[in-house]
């Protein structure tokens, strides 16, 4: 399994025989006003050929129209069934509906849906979009778990202790987003992991390698585009598993290897 970061929420996720791109969101400016304060790990124009896009929510840094509109037409694209139903009637025909706890074979890896803690609808009043979505893609001997946007509960962690912890097999990448929680903003981590709460979700996820994402890719009207990971460095040297953290600049790519005894290895390149 090969992931690359190439921004914001936006991974190309190689497992099995399967690419998978999140997220897509290429753009120069977040909104009208938040420029992008560095390039996508990878050109939209470099992007190699793609068996599937998952969309987790409807948020502008999560789903960009502009970005969809790059892509080719002919890769499905997997979103809330609300947010489906809204791209299917804007021309997006390619898009399928894929509702927590549903499940899609994209040739040898299943993409499984669970539901995130998240207020995601595009506008404050179109909150029959406010669905979202996590994603496990499971490949048999490789598996990974997307997070999307969320907060951390004591259910987050329930799809990958389900479906992989109950067959004796262990996660093996958790890609989890890093928010930034500013003391006058109580509320934030209600929908949305904080450094901290990704650490501890990487705990139960009881995973090989955490990937954080959601930083260095745009500044935001509430922090700034590396304020979260500054904070996650700043807990990793008393993190007991801190080596197992990966944190991939936009471009870098970490390849996990798992041979036939079970052994795994991970290493990392740069883009």
């Amino acid at each position: 399994m090969r992931v690359t970061y190439i921004g914001h929420a936006t991974l190309l996720i190689e497992i099995g025989k399967r690419r998978v791109l999140t997220d897509p969101n290429f753009d120069n400016t977040l909104g009208r006003f938040l420029p992008r304060v560095s390039q996508p790990g990878i050109a939209l124009a470099d992007l190699p050929t793609l068996d599937a896009i998952l969309v987790t929510h409807a948020h502008a840094d999560h789903l960009s129209f502009q970005s969809l509109d790059l892509l080719p037409r002919d890769v499905p694209v997997f979103a809330p069934p609300a947010v489906a139903a809204w791209l299917i009637r804007l021309g997006y025909s390619q898009t399928r509906p894929l509702p927590a706890d549903g499940q899609v074979a994209i040739g040898d890896v299943v993409v499984h849906a669970a539901t995130a803690r998240h207020q995601g609808s595009r506008y404050s009043v179109d909150r029959w979009r406010s669905a979202a979505n996590m994603y496990l893609m499971d490949a048999a001997n490789e598996t990974c778990f997307f997070a999307g946007d969320t907060g951390l509960t004591a259910e987050t962690h329930r799809i990958v202790r389900e479906i992989v912890h109950r067959s004796n097999r262990q996660l093996d990448v958790a890609l989890l987003p890093i928010g930034h929680a500013p003391w006058w903003k109580p509320g934030f981590r209600r929908g949305h992991l904080s450094a901290d709460d990704a650490l501890s979700l990487f705990d139960r996820l009881q995973a090989r390698y955490l990937i954080p994402y959601h930083w260095g890719t745009f500044d935001h009207v509430t922090s700034g585009a590396y304020d979260a990971i500054n904070r996650l460095k700043v807990l990793l040297p008393d993190y007991v598993r801190r080596a197992d953290v990966r944190i991939l600049e936009p471009g870098d790519t970490l390849e996990h290897l798992t041979d036939d005894t079970g052994s795994d290895s991970a290493t990392a390149a740069s883009g």
